[in-house]
Formats: C-alpha cells, structure tokens, sequence
C-alpha cells in the first residue's frame, strides 16, 4: 500500500509523526425534507397530490487531505461544505414545496398554486424517486470540488422504498 509520512516540528522541539495512507474513502450524509408530488397519468394512489419525508444520503469518495497546516487535515471532504452543497442545491429548493412534470396537464394546478403563493417546482420528468435521484445526482456533481467525486445517493420516499443512484452504474 503506498502511503506518506509526514514530519512535523512542534513546539519544544519534538516531532510528530502521522502516516496517512492514500487510501479513497467514502463519507455519507444524510439530509432530510418534506415534498409533494403527484404522477401523471399513473394508476394507482400516486396519480393524487401528496407528500413524503424523504431522506437523502450523499456518499462521496476522495483521498484525506494530507498537506501539513491544512486546517482540513485527514478529510476527504468538511462535512459542512458537502452540506452546504446539498442544502443549495436540493433541500432549500425542494423542501415543502410540490412538484410538477411540466410538460403535463398539472401545469395548470401548479400555476394555480403559485398564484395563491406555495411553493413550486416544474421539472421536465415525471417526478418519482427514480427520476429524482437522477436530477439531484447531476446537481450535486456539478458542483463538488475537482478531487471529490460522487459515489452515490439514496432517496428514500418511506422507510421501505427508495431509489438509488451509483455512479458505476453511470459511467
């Protein structure tokens, strides 16, 4: 295994020694938020207007930081910049609001909507888990430092159903 060893002069001249192995470690988060949906056309209960709490785990995959005096010292990624990432890009956006397929007749109940002031979002897919992961996959990706890749994601609409996306299974 290839790794470095790092030399450090600390105060009263004694050293400190830290191997770090340059190994790609995965880190998850998990972000929680309330949204509404309906599915066009469907045939089942989904075809309605409601809700879920879903929770959305963000893996990403780097190298710890192993540049001596770096305040991140040992993180593939600050918990914290990954959240602000997710928070900007997915969370503030989706939570409490309802979203909508534009390109189907609910764009008519989505404008009514507005009109009255909630919250709405218009994609151009038919907004299931499945299609969601997709869209969050290539948000998040876009903006995630050079060195930091996205691994995968997991939407969770209950606790039982989810979707999930690899970027393995996308290359």
């Amino acid at each position: 295994m290839r790794y470095i060893i790092l030399i450090e002069l600390i105060k009263f001249r004694s050293f400190v020694v830290q191997i770090t192995y340059m190994s790609n470690i995965r880190i998850t988060k998990l972000f929680t938020f309330e949204t509404g949906h309906a599915l066009y056309g469907y045939d089942g209960k989904c075809k309605n207007v409601h809700g879920h709490s879903y929770k959305l785990s963000v893996t990403v995959i780097g190298t710890p930081i192993t540049t001596v005096g770096e305040v991140k010292l040992g993180m593939v990624i600050d918990f914290g910049d990954l959240k602000k990432v997710v928070k900007e890009e997915i969370v503030d956006d989706f939570d409490h609001a309802t979203v909508f397929n534009k390109n189907t007749p609910h764009l008519e109940l989505a404008k009514e909507l507005q009109d009255r002031g909630h919250s709405v979002i218009l994609v151009d897919y038919q907004p299931t888990s499945e299609n969601m992961v997709i869209d969050f996959a290539a948000k998040i990706k876009d903006r995630l430092p050079e060195n930091i890749k996205l691994h995968s994601l997991k939407l969770s609409e209950t606790e039982t159903s989810f979707a999930e996306w690899y970027a393995s299974d996308n290359a």
